[in-house]
């Protein structure tokens, strides 16, 4: 029998709640450990890479992690580790040359970087979520200095060839038989050092700002929900693109209403006059109140259901339904009169007003005989 597959999260060390950058840099770590490069002959070593490779796979990918939150390994069934992944245009073109272009030959001096992927964590009332809504938001992010236009020099000045690499942007030094490049760690694989930083981005060349989004919450999220904004994240360096933006869905608890799937659960208290005999209650719904027929003889826990009254469904058509429980209220602190009532319906009913206490005592004299 195959063994059983460990969690992504566990095999790449990050919790279910850890951003894209934190994700990549717990995989860049692990990819650095055990390549098959830096780990000849050793199977252990490449059965490890293979597995981290495919939790990378589908955790980087927001739609696959979306699946996989909510099915397991089941809900990416059809994905997995592919030898041939490695290469441009699939997810691990930029990270595989960002980790191994540093052991093997170095990043190229000078080459653009993607900005950071930022994440925004935006609260929503119930209502809200069940039927959607457009929300401001300011997020902050990097952009580039407009003081040095990035450079991070001082304006009236440039950065200076680096003295270390002398403008390579990387170093070779001797490793047993091989010659190996790699980044030169003075100007971090750049080529130039800035000797006269930006007094505005302090020599960053990146500097804070906020920008004020519309965001569309489509109708039914919920807690969890996780919405992408493409090219909304931090600001690309020399040309690389802008990294995206995730805004994170949580839904404050309502006062009536919880939410199982697409079905809203409502508790309707009445009284026990009303259960015996049978009423007419109002009750409240995400559309307004609606009258309901609660029939004669209804017990409190007994659940009826308003058809279409629930969440609507997430990019989907139709709605789930309202379930409402009825609560059935002992009444408390009766008068003289109230109280000779009830024992005297108790009586026509053939009811022992008792019965527990007198099967107590039977049960006491049948121990002591």
């Amino acid at each position: 029998m195959a063994a059983e597959k460990r969690d992504y999260y566990e095999v790449l060390g990050v919790h279910r709640n850890a951003s894209d950058t934190e994700v990549k840099k717990a995989f860049r770590k692990l990819a650095i450990q055990y390549h098959p490069d830096k780990n000849p002959g050793d199977n252990e070593a490449e059965e490890q890479f293979k597995e981290i490779t495919e939790a990378y796979e589908v955790i980087s990918d927001p739609q696959k992690r979306a699946q996989y939150d909510q099915f397991g390994h089941a809900g990416v069934s059809g994905g997995g580790f592919s030898s041939a992944g490695f290469g441009a245009g699939t997810p691990f073109g930029d990270i595989f040359s960002d980790i191994f272009g540093d052991l093997f030959g170095g990043r190229p001096r000078g080459r653009g970087r993607r900005g950071d992927d930022l994440q925004y964590n935006l609260e929503l009332s119930f209502e809200e979520a069940a039927f959607g809504v457009e929300k401001q938001i300011d997020v902050p992010f990097s952009k580039r200095c407009g003081d040095c236009g990035g450079s991070g020099a001082k304006p009236g000045t440039e950065p200076k060839v680096c003295p270390t690499c002398r403008g390579a942007g990387q170093v070779r030094f001797q490793q047993g038989f091989f010659s190996v490049s790699k980044t030169c760690s003075h100007c971090n694989g750049e080529g130039r050092v800035v000797e006269n930083p930006c007094p505005s981005c302090r020599g960053t060349g990146m500097v804070r700002d906020t920008k004020n989004l519309a965001v569309k919450v489509p109708a039914g999220v919920e807690t969890g929900t996780r919405l992408k904004l493409t090219g909304e994240g931090g600001q690309g360096i020399k040309g690389g693109g802008n990294g995206d933006l995730y805004v994170a869905i949580s839904v404050k608890p309502h006062a009536i209403f919880a939410r199982e799937d697409n079905d809203v659960l409502c508790e309707i208290p009445i009284s026990f006059v009303q259960a015996a005999l049978g009423c007419e209650v109002e009750v409240p719904t995400l559309d307004g109140k609606v009258s309901m027929k609660v029939p004669d003889g209804t017990q409190s826990g007994r659940m009826f259901r308003l058809r279409g009254k629930g969440i609507p469904q997430l990019q989907g058509y139709g709605r789930g339904d309202q379930l409402v429980i009825i609560k059935v209220e002992t009444p408390c602190n009766l008068n003289k009169r109230q109280r000779e009532l009830l024992e005297e319906f108790a009586k026509i009913s053939g009811e022992e007003v008792h019965p527990m206490k007198k099967n107590f005592f039977e049960k006491v004299m049948d121990i002591i005989s």
